[in-house]
């Protein structure tokens, strides 16, 4: 029992050290976000609950004493701690898909309700009829794995669903596979917590299991963090590079391709009167009405920024007369949100945009065909007066 108790603790311990690595990564963070301090809550759960069962460890080898008061202290720890993981897992997961209302206090109340509840009633056993927990013999109880499981199956099934939506609602496949693997991730741990008890009960196999998800998870997060634009939230130039390699030249499934290209007319004349923080204002705002319109259509599509002030959207419609009532949403989608932000300007943009041919063209040659029909538009909307001006 006690090399069991050394080889089981070895394992926890190294997979705290572990999670203590990215923790630790994700403290130093200069630039850490609301998501990923949610991220690192749940690391810590991790880590205590691998501490907790390390614990639990010591005393089936007889390590510490088996009494009643290590055996309850320890696994009602196990359950806090259970339940902690997936109950900040989802709040992760709320952040992430960008739930509404989620700061709202009936909805913090409402996601903390189950656990809140089942901790009152499993305590109340404990006082009041702690055999239906415990046998005499200090043996645990099958309602004690009802307790284990309850809350954490609601906050999974609660995952599930918000993931799922998002999911369904994503056009850009790999951003789809992505919210995919947030919601099926706390699934794929019970799996593993449930393999380990009725396969091999003495083999660290949840701790390992958590640590080799936890790893990819967090591979593909600072994939996704390299990927994206970090003021805009687009798809940056990596990324865009990516695509086209994955596209094989663009012709997908019997659909159209369209590239365009956009940039905002007379940048460098909001930065110079206003500022560069205005000027970084002008683009989350034209970034944020591009997400919107691109939302909203059917066809798949990749919206990216392509460097300074310009962006790039390659669309794949099933039929050609689209781009224009789409290139007057943009436009229309831009003025609007310039009303509803008040800026002391008014952005415009000019707009470029061409079709992928059959034969040998390439997404690459129909972007250079996009980018000088671009600057035509530039010309043209400057001659009448387009240009991004005051609004006084």
């Amino acid at each position: 029992m006690s090399g069991y108790f050394i080889y089981y603790t070895e394992a926890n311990l190294v997979c705290v050290v572990i999670f203590g690595i990215l923790l630790l990564r994700d403290l130093f963070s200069v630039d850490r976000q609301e998501k990923q301090i949610k991220f690192d809550r749940a690391l810590i759960a991790f880590m205590l609950y691998f501490i907790s069962d390390a614990l639990w460890a010591a005393i089936i080898a007889g390590i510490i004493p088996r009494n009643r008061f290590t055996v309850v202290a320890t696994n009602f720890s196990n359950y806090v701690i259970m339940a902690a993981i997936t109950y900040l897992w989802l709040q992760y997961v709320m952040v992430v898909e960008q739930v509404p209302h989620k700061e709202k206090g009936i909805s913090k109340f409402s996601v903390a309700f189950p656990f809140i509840v089942s901790t009152m009633v499993l305590v109340a056993l404990y006082l009041i009829k702690p055999r239906l927990l415990l046998s005499d013999t200090l043996e645990l109880q099958p309602a004690y794995n009802v307790f284990l499981v309850i809350v954490p199956s609601i906050y999974i099934a609660a995952v599930i669903v918000y993931t799922s939506r998002r999911a369904f609602a994503e056009k850009n496949r790999l951003e789809r596979k992505k919210h995919l693997f947030v919601g099926l991730f706390p699934l794929l741990v019970i799996m593993g917590g449930v393999f380990q008890l009725l396969a091999l009960p003495e083999t660290p196999i949840f701790c390992f299991c958590c640590t080799i998800l936890m790893l990819i998870f967090y591979i593909q997060s600072m994939e996704g963090q390299i990927s994206i634009d970090p003021l805009t939230r687009l798809n940056n130039r990596g990324q865009l590079l990516h695509y086209l390699t994955q596209e094989s030249g663009g012709h997908r499934d019997g659909r159209l391709t369209y590239v365009i290209m956009l940039d905002i007319n007379d940048f460098k004349k909001i930065n110079d009167t206003y500022g560069h923080a205005e000027g970084d204002r002008a683009l989350v705002l034209v970034a944020d009405a591009l997400r919107r319109t691109v939302n909203g259509q059917s066809a798949p599509a990749f919206l990216g920024r392509y460097g300074g002030d310009e962006f790039i959207i390659i669309l794949h419609p099933e039929k050609a007369d689209l781009i224009e009532p789409l290139v007057d949403e943009i436009r229309a989608q831009i003025e609007r949100a310039c009303r509803a932000e008040g800026t002391p300007y008014t952005v415009s943009v000019g707009i470029g945009w061409d079709a992928l041919r059959d034969g040998e063209d390439t997404l690459q040659m129909c972007m250079q065909r996009a980018d000088e029909k671009l600057y035509l538009d530039k010309a043209r909307g400057k001659r009448q007066g387009y240009a991004a001006r005051a609004a006084y």
